[in-house]
């Protein structure tokens, strides 16, 4: 029987919702997702699984407002895909891939403060006061404020994983409520080429946050089970284009799911809410 709610908490919103999604590919026809169905609650950590050209990918694409389904609905924030503006909807998503553009130059502090502008480049004259504290307090909070005044070019894989992070923590200058934050964080590979502890300290970042932020939604797009933090308390596997299983990680990371999922015989284990996969030995 499931426990009533704390009357001083309030019910988990709707972050994001797919329904019936369908994508093809304009050119050749070929079917990217099919018959997707899928819910991101408020303070929901989901762990997005799958193959390479399982449609991880396309799916973060869509709850992060940057294109739209060939059938079916994708609602974000409370708004459905083409019948609001995405550009002021992207200010309220917090994206994090490896393939974003960063002048190499900027220091850590720069970098934050782009996130309120949403541009690769500072806009010197837009920020305020307010806006230059708020990206100190970001970095100290992904416990990164050594990095402030550190060239982001020579910064550690780790530590521009964290940097981004904060970047889009960032409130959207006039696109947000003042003081506000993103309510949906998209993390795309954030671990993509990180050393042992340059994986670990990020892994604990996101766990802090999860635990400072309870309203925050995360999704984590990863190839490796080593890599989902404690927080991760959801899964959603892909296999195809199609939704081969969602819900509780306890439910859906499991070694008969895993196989079915990847295609190969796949044994999975957790310990002390760290998870580990590896190939089954006959």
């Amino acid at each position: 029987m499931t426990s009533p709610q704390p009357a001083d908490r309030p019910a988990a919103r709707v972050i994001a919702a797919l329904e019936g999604v369908g994508v093809r590919r304009s050119t050749t026809g070929q079917v990217i997702l099919d018959a997707v169905d899928w819910t991101v609650r408020s303070g929901e950590h989901w762990a997005l699984l799958g193959a390479n050209g399982a449609g991880k990918s396309t799916v973060l694409r869509l709850i992060g407002a940057l294109m739209f389904p060939t059938v079916g609905t994708v609602e974000v924030l409370g708004h459905r895909l083409g019948s609001v503006d995405v550009r002021e909807l992207r200010a309220a998503i917090g994206l994090v891939s490896s393939a974003q553009k960063v002048p190499q130059d900027a220091t850590g502090h720069t970098v934050v403060l782009t996130g309120a502008t949403g541009t690769v480049q500072p806009l010197w004259r837009t920020y305020d006061r307010a806006a230059r504290e708020r990206a100190h307090e970001l970095l100290a909070e992904l416990d990164c404020k050594e990095l402030t005044d550190r060239p982001y070019g020579v910064c550690s894989g780790g530590q521009r994983a964290r940097i981004l992070i904060a970047r889009a923590l960032m409130p959207a200058l006039h696109r947000l409520p003042r003081g506000g934050a993103p309510e949906l964080l998209l993390l795309d590979e954030p671990f993509n080429a990180l050393d042992l502890p340059s994986r670990e300290d990020l892994i604990d970042a996101l766990h802090r946050l999860a635990r400072s932020r309870p309203e925050l939604a995360t999704v984590t797009v990863t190839h490796h089970l080593e890599e989902l933090s404690p927080a991760i308390g959801h899964a959603l596997l892909l296999r195809d284009g199609r939704v081969q299983a969602r819900g509780p990680v306890e439910e859906v990371l499991t070694g008969a799911r895993m196989t079915a999922c990847f295609g190969r015989p796949v044994e999975v284990s957790r310990h002390e809410g760290r998870w580990l996969a590896r190939s089954a030995r006959s």
